[in-house]
């Protein structure tokens, strides 16, 4: 599907939902550039544009792939760039990916699985034509900086799910619970993980060294959403540690009550253990045994056995095992 195709010159919108059959038109003329937007597009769609641009066949065969792993090549004077786009929908993180086709006079952006545009980083960019004015390197900074930012948010709902889990680990929750939500959790990090760690390398390219023509001038801005991405990265791996961290102490929490467990049986058993041993010992039904024909004998043995289980209890009590 076709969500927009404006043309900028000068930094200003000149023309509104250009056909596909007109681009031509519009990028052949100086400081002009063309941008586009696709979502889930149909074949057909797709393949008019790549005629209308001139797009790299390696770079067109990763689009219609899809499922790419996040990273920025540079073919001849254009870039190709592949995102990760992620939501979470009724706790669920759902992974999108944004394709984008950069050129001197055109910028093309791809949407796959991905339900939320960016019609915000249209807008941000129109309020800034001196920005603008850039071209279409701006604009991809403007892309790629929506893209990290909607990571931040990501990072807040999952630290927040960890101090739910720890809170829940130490008032006593449900242990097996606790180990799978932690897990799951561990898990969507790595998914993050998987989507912020390659793009560091790519973005570090296009501020540094050698950058490509059509980041002239925007090294800075690159060199912000680096930034975005490193503090981004160091989040997940202290939260990857956290957790880690978490399950051990879960798995420790299960094994002190356990032996806490362990301990008031062994605890219960010696106190039915004595009674059991005296009684045991006076139903031998051997003719000869002492105190057989006492008419105390019966009532002093429950008395002893009384006693022995009273003395224990308050021993165990002290040591802490009941």
């Amino acid at each position: 599907m076709l969500v927009n195709c404006f043309a900028y010159q000068d930094g200003v919108r000149i023309a509104d939902q250009i056909k596909p059959a007109d681009i031509g038109a519009y990028i052949s003329r100086p400081e002009c550039f063309v941008w586009v937007a696709l979502k889930d597009p149909e074949p057909g769609e797709f393949s008019e544009l790549e005629k209308q641009f001139g797009l790299h066949e390696l770079a067109v065969e990763d689009a219609n792939v899809g499922h790419q792993r996040p990273k920025i090549e540079e073919y001849g004077d254009s870039l190709f760039a592949v995102l990760h786009v992620i939501e979470i929908i009724n706790d669920e993180m759902v992974v999108g990916e944004v394709d984008i086709f950069v050129g001197p006079n055109y910028i093309l952006s791809v949407r796959n699985r991905a339900e939320k545009g960016f019609a915000d980083v249209r807008a941000r960019c129109e309020r800034e034509p001196e920005l603008l004015r850039l071209g279409s390197g701006f604009v991809l900074y403007a892309l790629m900086d929506a893209v990290v930012d909607r990571y931040f948010p990501i990072i807040d709902a999952l630290e927040t799910r960890l101090e739910t889990l720890e809170e829940r680990m130490f008032s006593g929750g449900a242990a097996r619970a606790n180990i799978e939500d932690m897990y799951a959790l561990k898990q969507k990090l790595m998914v993050l993980k998987h989507a912020v760690g390659p793009l560091l390398e790519g973005v570090s390219k296009l501020y540094g060294g050698r950058v490509p023509q059509i980041c002239a001038g925007t090294q800075e801005y690159y060199r912000d959403v680096y930034d975005h991405l490193t503090r981004i990265n160091q989040s997940i791996d202290a939260l990857r540690e956290m957790v880690t961290t978490a399950l051990s102490v879960n798995l420790a929490l299960i094994t002190v009550s356990e032996n806490e467990t362990t301990k008031r049986l062994a605890a219960y058993a010696a106190l039915v253990a004595v009674p059991t041993m005296i009684a045991g010992i006076y139903g031998m039904n051997f003719e000869h045994m002492p105190e057989l024909k006492w008419v105390f004998g019966y009532p002093l043995s429950l008395t002893i056995m009384t006693a022995i289980d009273v003395y224990l209890f308050f021993r165990f009590r002290r040591a802490g095992w009941l």
